[in-house]
């Protein structure tokens, strides 16, 4: 059996255990102590961690004093008093005043704890050792380092639990924990769109990657992080609240739950130095238990009942040897085998290996075998390609030059020398380049080891920049990031509109400002959207008081009416009709611009509606005369009223009675007031106009609240297809309906008039062309137009063709007796035509 090695014989000066809560100072303690002896060694669990510290330590005592060893890297001066290092990479060879092991706690980790508890059995500094991390590891330090002391640090700050909250809704400065990259990307991607962006922490990062990360949240750029638990272990942030989307981890077996202690470890981070913090969950995670929350508060969490423990009395003469020593068993109960690790796992693959074992022959051989296991796959997946990649890196190692080959070298590091791709893309080759910076820093296996640690260490900083960009470019807008968090402030905003309209606030792009409209630079209804609008607001407030002066101050050409009911100002819309007291008086409605408050929106509607009355005034001016008419009677008076009613046009057998009774006198001033008494209707031939015509169609429609556009004439058509609208319409903008097509009523009267002339005899003979060019119709449309009008055609045998006004009621007719004029009766439609028609 093989015995772990203890220090009884004291051996190796004091051991302290420097143990507590997270934010207690331990690290910061430890520093302190090494500096103060002649030379010293500290060991990190991250590759970040002890750079972060050398830089600490080299701003001390410079960098001719302090050596940085890790897997990837090693800045090795000529004699460094200080060693910063991982855990894994410490060179126990060198003998040390003073060595401290960080996260001491990690001893019980399944994948890395055999590692932690080799150096607290093993790794002693002269003068003295110290230890640094959670009090969960007390009592098993207690019986494996018996002499070992203790010093506890209380936390400085309080943790308490806020309860949960929506992610959208968690305060400034908070760290969000999932556990996978999937859920990590999506959280990210609803913050950066509800609150401008977050940074992102994942374990697969680089450490280049994670520290610019963590730059941006510490700078201040972004309020908010969205990490895995990479961020419990030392990462020193700003962070005022930990809240937990996810409670469930993933730990290389299956599914399981957070422990206690780690809830404890990760929601540590929040609160730093004296500062406060909170937790909570968000997302998917409900309320935490009552005994959780206790816990984790009073940071009283189950002791460790063992340690992961892997035999490092290692026996090189065969592989078999190798492999039946690392599989031996734990000398006591307090310590457990670890599950085969990466190096132990290859190990068993490369034994497998025919070609492999042929080359391994002797001691020497083995032990180099291990190193080549020793190579980590930073992609954490121990596949086969890596399998295979240690298999020719130990083959090379094997042949009589001893080490690898630079062109079989250049060509797997050039491969990864890319930074296109996505995020995932960059992190895979971020990966492998980190597996060749660890092999470069083995200097027996390449000719110029220098070199290639410069090549992959140039690389790495490529790809870790570029990943950086990309995660920045996708979870942060720092636009909204920067004018949520100016709006948060209530700080006032600065802002303008370019030539082009282009709105700036803070100096960002935010959307355009069209008249008094802002289109934001985001997707409509967005949350983005809303929080842009909310920033042009308080920003425009000056630019949009202007604005409304302006347009109160323009002459009425600046104005101008759509054919969709859209008011535009120097062609921006601004305002469109809707229903009013009166057909000649719509409603002008402004649009509903968030810019503008209520007065502004009021004097806006003013400055339009006065538009709108003086174009309808000049547009309409014949029907407006008749409106303000004198001297008419009271008949006259009526019709007058009614003509207005109908927008120039009336059916003459409703109101037969009223025209019939009209003096010389009214029939005199309606001719002033151009008011023709046409055949079948009354109307003014001055409207037939085309911009009567449509502001009319344009009226009605308002005010009937129809769909717009209208189905307005083309120019210069007398008769169109009477479809699209109703009946009403058509009459209403001049153009009654007759059977299909609507026909302008003066070439209507006309047609009428035609037909009455040619109806005096019994069987006239009818031009048809000719009636049909008054219309503008085929003959086809003009037997229709004359059948919709209540006459019937006879053709003799002769080939004549004969038109007669139909004796029996018309379907459409009214229902009420017919009534005979006399016949002497000079306004009768069948009488005097001359005088008839050219009184009108």
């Amino acid at each position: 059996m093989v015995e772990a090695r203890y220090d009884p014989s004291g051996v190796g000066g004091r051991v302290v255990a420097v143990l507590g809560p997270t934010n207690t100072g331990k690290t910061h303690l430890a520093i302190e102590r090494m500096l103060g002896h002649r030379t010293g060694m500290i060991g990190f669990p991250l590759r970040l961690l002890a750079r972060e510290n050398y830089e600490r330590i080299v701003g001390i005592k410079g960098k001719a004093k302090v050596a940085l060893v890790t897997g990837e890297e090693k800045i090795l001066p000529p004699h460094p008093d200080y060693w910063v290092c991982t855990v894994e990479s410490m060179p126990l060879d060198r003998a040390v005043d003073f060595l401290a092991v960080d996260e001491i706690q990690l001893c019980a980790d399944p994948e890395r704890g055999h590692i932690f508890t080799d150096r607290l059995l093993n790794a002693r500094g002269l003068v003295e050792t110290m230890v640094l991390g959670s009090d969960t590891i007390q009592p098993l330090i207690r019986k494996l380092v018996p002499r070992a002391e203790f010093i506890t640090r209380p936390r400085f700050s309080q943790l308490t639990y806020s309860g949960y909250k929506k992610l959208t809704r968690l305060p400034p400065r908070s760290a969000v924990v999932a556990f996978s990259a999937t859920d990590v990307y999506a959280m990210a991607e609803l913050i950066r769109r509800q609150r401008g962006g977050t940074a992102v922490v994942l374990g697969a990062l680089s450490p280049r990657t994670r520290n610019a990360q963590v730059g941006l949240y510490q700078a201040g750029e972004v309020d908010y992080l969205v990490a895995t638990d990479a961020i419990g272990m030392g990462l020193n942030m700003d962070v005022d609240h930990v809240a937990f989307a996810r409670i469930v981890k993933f730990d290389g077996f299956a599914p399981r739950r957070l422990r206690a202690p780690e809830v404890g470890q990760i929601a540590g981070r929040a609160g730093r130095h004296m500062r406060d913090g909170t937790f909570g969950t968000t997302d998917e995670v409900g309320e935490l238990e009552p005994e959780l929350i206790d816990r984790v508060e009073n940071h009283e969490f189950d002791t460790l009942k063992a340690l992961s423990w892997r035999n490092s009395t290692l026996r090189f003469e065969t592989p078999g040897f190798l492999l039946q020593s690392l599989e031996a068993r734990p000398p006591i109960p307090e310590l457990i085998r670890t599950r085969d690790a990466d190096d132990h796992l290859a190990l068993q693959a490369l034994a497998r290996d025919p070609e492999v074992m042929a080359l391994v022959k002797g001691k020497p051989a083995v032990q180099l075998l291990w190193e080549v296991c020793q190579v980590p796959d930073f992609r954490k997946v121990l596949s086969d390609a890596h399998t295979r990649l240690l298999g020719q890196i130990f083959r090379y190692l094997r042949a009589p030059v001893g080490r690898l080959d630079e062109d079989w070298v250049a060509k797997q590091v050039a491969r990864l020398d890319r930074t296109e791709g996505d995020i995932d893309a960059l992190v895979a080759r971020i990966a492998h380049i980190r597996t060749w910076t660890y092999i470069s820093n083995r200097p027996a296996w390449l000719k110029d080891p220098v070199h290639w640690q410069e090549r992959t260490r140039v690389i790495e900083d490529k790809l870790s920049d570029a990943l950086h960009e990309r995660l920045t470019q996708r979870f942060i807008d720092r636009r909204s990031a920067t004018l949520v968090r100016t709006l948060a402030d209530g700080r006032a905003l600065m802002g303008g509109v370019r030539a082009d309209g282009e709105v700036v606030v803070e100096g960002h792009a935010v959307g355009q400002l069209e008249g008094f409209r802002f289109i934001p630079d985001a997707p409509d209804r967005s949350d983005e959207a809303r929080a842009l609008l909310t920033a042009a607001r308080r920003a425009l407030r000056d630019e949009i008081a202007n604005r409304v002066r302006a347009l109160e101050n323009e002459p009425d050409e600046a104005f101008a009416l759509g054919e969709d009911g859209v008011l535009s100002w120097r062609g921006i819309a601004v305002a469109r009709l809707g229903a009013g007291p009166s057909v000649l008086a719509p409603a002008v409605v402004p649009n509903a611009e968030a810019l503008l408050d209520q007065a502004q929106s009021d004097r806006v509607r003013a400055r339009l509606e006065a538009w709108m009355r003086g174009h309808v005034a000049a547009t309409l001016k014949p029907l407006l005369r008749l409106r303000d008419a004198d001297g008419l009677s009271g008949p006259a008076r009526g019709l007058a009223f009614q003509l207005m009613e109908g927008l120039g046009v009336l059916a003459r057998k409703p109101v037969a009675a009223m025209v019939e009774g009209l003096s010389r006198e009214d029939r005199k001033a309606f001719h002033k007031l151009g008011v023709r008494l046409g055949v079948t209707h009354l109307y003014l031939p001055a409207l037939a106009k085309p911009a009567a015509v449509g502001l009319r169609a344009l009226l009605w429609t308002v005010h009937e609240g129809r769909a717009l556009p209208a189905p307005t004439p083309p120019p210069g058509r007398v008769s169109v297809a009477a479809e699209g609208a109703p009946p009403a319409f058509w009459e209403a903008i001049g153009y009654p309906a007759a059977g299909p097509r609507a026909v302008r009523v003066d070439m209507l009267d006309r047609l009428e008039v035609e037909m009455m002339k040619q109806s005096k005899g019994e069987a006239t003979p009818v031009a048809e062309p000719a009636l049909a060019q008054i219309i503008g119709v085929g003959a086809e449309d003009l037997l229709a137009v004359l059948a919709g009008l209540g006459y019937t055609r006879s053709v003799a045998e002769d080939g004549a063709v004969t038109w007669r006004r139909r004796r029996s009621r018309h379907p459409d007719a009214p229902r009420h007796p017919k009534k005979k004029a006399p016949a002497a009766n000079a306004d009768h439609p069948f009488a005097k035509l001359r005088q008839l028609h050219g009184a009108g």
